[in-house]
């Protein structure tokens, strides 16, 4: 028998070097900019204006919001059933930034398509540009998150998960400013139309996302010498499924990432549908909806920063249960909030929470996933595919429960569940502190 081709092996990437950490966290200053623009805050309304509140496919009747519901769920699920195979061929072939590369390139341009969505006549163009911008940020994720074991030793994890996460705030709403500031002027800018403003801001989101990604490309370690020949794809399937049978006898790490998976259904629903409920129950404005995203985003910078900093003092898993502890009480005042005032003091202590969550999940993955696995990316996909799958679960729960209610606020009421099952699970979890390593910060 032959042996199976495996990847030359390049010569390791030194540890805490500033230059590729700083290069690494750009990638969320590029990306970040389709959660905020696309995802939050100007396609969504841009997409309502210009689409019918009824749209007709074929013999099928379908409201405009669902239609854009059932373009997002599906673009999570085709990407959850991809990435476990993609993650295992890019462990096996040593190509995990050329992966990187794709979902970013698919992500950015098809941001660009989205300038010719005019109306209902270039429905498809938006709902498949919309749909690609979601797969190439998703997609990008796992390949993405898998490298901070490679740049930095694990007692910086939380520190250099925090800089991405802040990068990627900071980013977003400076581009989000700018844009605002082009649409609220076009007049003045000489663009003949508000519309044409609008879809200028989707091609400035995929200019910034591919620009500043080519920085993080340069600095990232290099992929290794590896091919994609005939074995790669059924090499790709090997990595995958040992890595599935390791989780089997790593008990603390599956039990994270089911505890993980039901509290990103809480996070994420309320992260989700939080404008939604703004819009309906309290009557925010697009002005104050904008506004209030931006409240988020920028209170989330600090949040990231204050649970990196409180995770070293105390340790992830408390500074965890702190902020579900928080998220469960975010959930309990908006219930019986209904004044816009109380709900700009409960979106700020969403947007300490929100940054603070996510940066902490990530590097607390990190550190559970086993020393020197050469199968990362393959592990980060499960993290991400649960991610998703939470989206999913949570949002779908949100609906069914409003559908059978009449009302919103029982929805995210009922958000509490996920949150307690999931403190539930974190408290069987061992999560080891990491003492300072003796690796050097490059400068």
């Amino acid at each position: 028998m032959h042996p199976e081709p495996t990847a030359a092996p390049l010569a390791a990437t030194p540890l805490n070097d500033r230059k590729t950490i700083n290069g690494w966290a750009l990638f969320d200053w590029a990306n970040s900019s389709y959660a905020l623009v696309i995802s939050s805050a100007i396609f969504p309304a841009y997409y309502t204006s210009i689409t019918d509140d009824m749209i007709h496919l074929g013999s099928v009747s379908i409201s405009n919001s669902a239609l854009y519901a059932y373009a997002l769920s599906l673009s999570y699920i085709l990407i959850a059933g991809l990435s476990p195979i993609l993650s295992g061929i890019a462990d096996a072939s040593g190509r995990k930034k050329f992966f990187l590369k794709l979902f970013t390139s698919i992500g950015a341009l098809s941001c660009l398509t989205l300038y010719f969505f005019k109306g209902m006549a270039e429905l498809d163009t938006g709902i498949l540009g919309f749909m690609g911008a979601t797969i190439g940020f998703t997609g990008a994720l796992v390949f993405y998150n898998a490298y901070l074991p490679e740049i930095a030793t694990e007692d910086r994890f939380d520190k250099v998960s925090a800089r991405g996460f802040a990068f990627g705030y900071i980013g977003s709403v400076i581009l989000l400013i700018l844009n605002l500031a082009v649409i609220m002027n076009y007049e003045a800018l000489g663009i003949p139309t508000q519309g044409v403003a609008t879809r200028l801001a989707f091609v400035s989101v995929g200019l910034w996302w591919l620009g500043f990604a080519q920085i993080t490309f340069l600095r990232l370690p290099k992929d290794r010498n590896g091919r994609f020949e005939s074995q790669t794809l059924k090499n790709g399937f090997r990595e995958l499924k040992k890595v599935w049978q390791q989780l089997t006898h790593l008990p603390n790490l599956k039990r994270f990432l089911m505890a993980f998976f039901f509290y990103s259904a809480g996070v994420q629903t309320v992260l989700y549908l939080a404008a939604t409920f703004a819009e309906k129950e309290l009557h925010f404005e697009t002005t104050n909806l904008i506004l209030l995203i931006l409240v988020l985003q920028l209170v989330a910078i600090v949040g990231a920063y204050l649970f990196a900093f409180l995770s070293g003092k105390m340790g992830n898993k408390k500074a965890l249960f702190i902020m579900l502890f928080i998220w469960i009480l975010v959930c309990i005042t908006a219930y019986f909030t209904y004044s816009q005032g109380q709900f700009y003091v409960i979106a700020g202590f969403v947007g300490l929470v929100m940054g603070g969550i996510q940066s902490l999940s990530r590097s607390t993955y990190s550190k559970l996933v086993p020393v020197d696995t050469p199968d990362r990316t393959s592990y980060f996909s499960f993290y991400d595919i649960l991610e998703k799958l939470a989206i999913v679960v949570g949002t779908f729960s949100w609906g069914a429960i409003e559908q059978l209610t009449g009302g919103m606020r029982p929805s995210i009421l009922a958000l509490i569940v996920f949150f307690l099952i999931g403190m539930t699970l974190l408290s069987r979890v061992t999560i080891r502190h990491a003492h300072p390593q003796h690796v050097p910060v490059v400068h």
